[in-house]
């Protein structure tokens, strides 16, 4: 029997974004409610239009930015999927992505100490950003790994500290502060904690986005190696990270609290990649959706056999609780394939 059943309601923080919304969808088709939080009754027009279908099985409610703000969300809920957090690389002030962070990550969790009497499971997003740390050779990581450097160079560094480690801080604090909390407090709730890491999050969109300067990092990363046409074609065979596609990382959140055995810590990633296996499978595409001069170059030089991966991750512990085998993820011409059908849809 499912650790929490479909029919039970699930609360999503920050529903409307480009992972959160495909959690919403992926609830609702399996027989979920949704409660889902947004900043605005604007920002929440486009899930209502998009799920009209599902009707009274999906509740939005505002959520503002303040203390005790989730206090009345988490009532009368079986579980709470929170993913909702600042991702971006452009605070000059660290604690501009550290306190919304943390605290946001307290505020839900201390609402469902208070209120959340109907609550068994509390899944979080966190980030692989909060498992890794810069090393000289490839390393493979896993969920005992913590981004202490991140930490201690921005606490030393302050505002010179370089942006990304400044986000890499803030999802690592956020993540400890979680945990510390639930060890706290454990003998007291009826819900159990589980941290979901992702790597680099591709795959089409759903949510509302109006303009190519709307995309997230992940997504404009992505964009700018395959249509830059950057001029060092050498470094998209160089530089890459892992990856995994939304719609599987959606499916992981939905099935955090589904299963007992899915508690604690998890990383959830498809595999290690080069910028240049995103960009060879978007050419080898046919019909193509764009044409092939407007792609970036390619190397003829690059084998992705011989292409040596600093960062991997040990995923068993996802395989074995949440099924999520190697063989069962999108592939990356699967997702590039959708995201670039998504993109000419939208005239970009």
């Amino acid at each position: 029997m499912p650790f929490v059943q479909s029919g039970s309601k699930v609360l999503v923080s920050g529903a409307n974004g480009f992972i959160p919304i495909w959690v919403v969808r992926m609830l609702l088709e399996q027989g979920f409610a949704v409660r889902g939080t947004v900043r605005s009754l604007s920002k929440g027009e486009h899930l209502l239009k998009m799920f009209e279908k599902y009707g009274e099985r999906l509740e939005l409610i505002v959520v503002p930015d303040i203390e005790g703000a989730f206090d009345e969300a988490v009532q009368g809920v079986d579980a709470i999927e929170h993913m909702a957090s600042p991702y971006h690389y452009n605070a000059e002030d660290p604690d501009d992505l550290i306190k919304p962070a943390v605290r946001g990550t307290l505020n839900i969790l201390e609402s469902a100490l208070k209120f959340g009497h109907s609550v068994k499971r509390i899944v979080i997003t966190s980030s692989t950003a909060a498992v890794v740390r810069p090393t000289e050779k490839p390393t493979v990581f896993d969920e005992k790994d913590w981004n202490e450097f991140a930490i201690s160079v921005v606490k030393e560094q302050g505002r010179q500290a370089p942006n990304k480690l400044k986000y890499f801080a803030s999802k690592t604090l956020a993540e400890k502060a979680a945990f510390d909390f639930y060890e706290k407090h454990k003998q007291s709730v009826s819900w159990d904690l589980v941290t979901i890491a992702p790597p680099y999050v591709f795959g089409p969109m759903i949510h509302e986005v109006n303009s190519l300067s709307a995309l997230n990092n992940s997504l404009a990363e992505l964009r700018d190696a395959l249509f830059k046409n950057i001029p060092d074609y050498k470094m998209l065979g160089a530089e890459g990270y892992t990856w995994v596609d939304v719609r599987d990382l959606a499916l992981a959140h939905v099935r955090a609290i589904r299963r007992e055995q899915a508690v604690g810590r998890i990383i959830v990633s498809a595999s290690a990649y080069k910028w240049h296996d995103f960009l060879t499978a978007a050419r080898s595409l046919s019909p193509n959706p764009y044409p092939l001069d407007v792609y970036s170059p390619t190397d003829p030089l690059y084998n992705p056999n011989q292409a040596v991966q600093m960062t991997d991750f040990d995923t068993s512990k996802s395989a074995k609780v949440l099924g999520m085998t190697s063989e069962s993820f999108f592939t990356i011409k699967q997702s590039i394939e959708d995201m670039l059908e998504d993109w000419k849809a939208k005239g970009w």
